[in-house]
């Protein structure tokens, strides 16, 4: 199954290796790799990743070390599972999770402030969810809110975002 995953997103698995490679040489060559709209980066002992909004993603004391097949793994300290401080493994594949859920992080943070801005009152957010509380007869819809998740920032000019909606009258998933 994971094969057949695999052949069927070629470009996915062939981001995983490019980051993977960029994550390497920047640690192994303590130069900047710019890779598409990401810069790797390492300094004073951290990798950093900069992201398209800026900010930054840090590994600290990367190092290289041997994966279980013998390959050459990237490794960084970190909390273990155990609650202590140790060293993690990490891969191209978990680098791009990162990456991916630190972008989707700061595309909530602006849609957040556009609304917030619009002067309506977000009383939480869940995951990829804001709820906001606003009067029942104050003209906001849906449509409004959804128009304002949708506006990307300017270092997403042209990034497809989708938005939908819902209304109750107290919280619940949808």
């Amino acid at each position: 199954m994971v094969d057949a995953w695999r052949a069927a997103n070629p470009n996915i698995v062939r981001l995983w290796a490019d980051v993977e490679q960029a994550a390497l040489d920047a640690i192994t060559t303590r130069q900047a790799v710019r890779l598409r709209n990401l810069r790797f980066t390492a300094e004073s002992g951290i990798l950093f990743i900069t992201l398209p909004s800026g900010r930054r993603l840090a590994y600290v004391k990367p190092q290289l070390g041997e994966n279980r097949w013998g390959g050459t793994s990237i490794t960084y300290s970190g909390v273990t599972t155990g609650r202590k401080w140790g060293r993690l493994e990490t891969y191209g594949g978990k680098l791009v999770e990162n990456i991916v859920q630190a972008v989707a992080r700061d595309l909530l943070v602006h849609a957040m402030t556009l609304v917030a801005q619009a002067g309506h009152k977000i009383v939480m957010h869940v995951h990829d969810e804001i709820v906001i509380d606003e009067p029942e007869d104050s003209g906001f819809t849906i449509a409004d809110a959804c128009q304002l998740m949708t506006t990307p920032p300017d270092w997403a000019a042209g990034l497809p975002l989708a938005a939908d909606g819902y209304e109750c009258d107290y919280y619940r998933k949808d």
